[in-house]
């Protein structure tokens, strides 16, 4: 963990929110597993001194989701099917509604990790999630968690009558260096 308790900022100036996605159906073959960063976004990681009390806040907008990175299919992505995915995401996957993290618990594990629970809101709805989350003595960050959509209300992506579809678990990972302690 950090050296210094304190409250420890991160957003795209110092860490990477990313979202992968994996295809799936009878047509996976002709899709893209997609890596997406979140480009506006912000979090806060209230580092106490006794693990319990440490506070982790993240919300990000849900139309600054842009496409890194498309891999596999039949062909090679193109500026304009990037554009068409970022369309689809704000208009018919996440609806441009709030996307926001607020931790209810944290507690140490093992390796040093910190177990934070807390309610994901998505689509509209707020459901309990759980992740590790690594704070490395020299301020790296590291949390990963998996988000099953249909838990959050959202319908998974598909194409060509449901033989292509985004697989309804996306990873969730966020990697950076936390700021020095306000």
């Amino acid at each position: 963990m950090p050296a210094t308790s304190g409250t420890h900022r991160l957003g795209p100036e110092n860490a990477t929110l990313s979202v992968r996605t994996k295809r799936a159906g009878a047509a996976a073959k002709a899709g893209h597993d997609l890596l997406i960063h979140v480009t506006a976004w912000e979090a806060t990681i209230a580092l106490a001194d006794e693990p319990a009390e440490t506070e982790l806040e993240l919300s990000a907008d849900p139309t600054s989701l842009r496409v890194r990175e498309g891999t596999g299919g039949f062909q090679t992505l193109v500026d304009e099917d990037i554009e068409n995915i970022q369309q689809t995401i704000d208009d018919e996957v996440l609806k441009r509604r709030e996307i926001a993290f607020r931790s209810t618990a944290a507690a140490p594990g093992p390796g040093g990790v910190l177990h934070v629970e807390g309610a994901l809101t998505l689509s509209g709805n707020s459901r309990p999630i759980a992740f590790d989350l690594e704070l490395g003595d020299d301020g790296t960050v590291e949390a990963r968690a998996v988000v099953k959509q249909s838990e959050w209300g959202m319908k998974p992506y598909s194409a060509l009558f449901g033989a292509l579809k985004v697989a309804d678990e996306v990873e969730v990972t966020l990697e950076g260096r936390t700021e020095p302690p306000a």
